[in-house]
């Protein structure tokens, strides 16, 4: 039984896996919105809401935190200056993921997920 198995493996090693959703992460937050497979969208959507809500308290520690997540400087700076004060009031459901049409190619199942504005 698979009960209370955390995470998919989405067909990688470890580390690859790893950095492919570090790589999504820092995507997501810089254009806000990202076409994916449904599988990554949801392995994204986990990693993110604990990513946005780590960067709501807004200390030092939970800056270093989030540089340790995300690639980018930028980015990091967009998420505590644009991002977090967007959803302060909010409790959580940060991300938005809308199922699309499947991958021509392949007939993967395709998705995008969003921030919520």
């Amino acid at each position: 039984m698979r009960h209370r198995v955390g995470l998919r493996k989405l067909g990688r090693p470890t580390g690859h896996r790893l950095a492919l959703i570090r790589n999504l992460m820092t995507e997501l937050i810089r254009h806000e919105r990202l076409q994916t497979t449904a599988p990554k969208a949801a392995e994204l959507r986990r990693e993110v809401e604990q990513l946005i809500t780590t960067a709501r308290a807004g200390d030092l520690h939970a800056r270093r935190l989030v540089i340790a997540k995300l690639y980018d400087e930028e980015v990091v700076r967009k998420l505590f200056s644009d991002i977090v004060p967007r959803y302060q009031g909010r409790a959580g459901g940060f991300t938005r993921t809308v199922k699309l049409m499947p991958r021509r190619g392949d007939g993967a199942p395709m998705a995008q997920i969003e921030l919520v504005p």
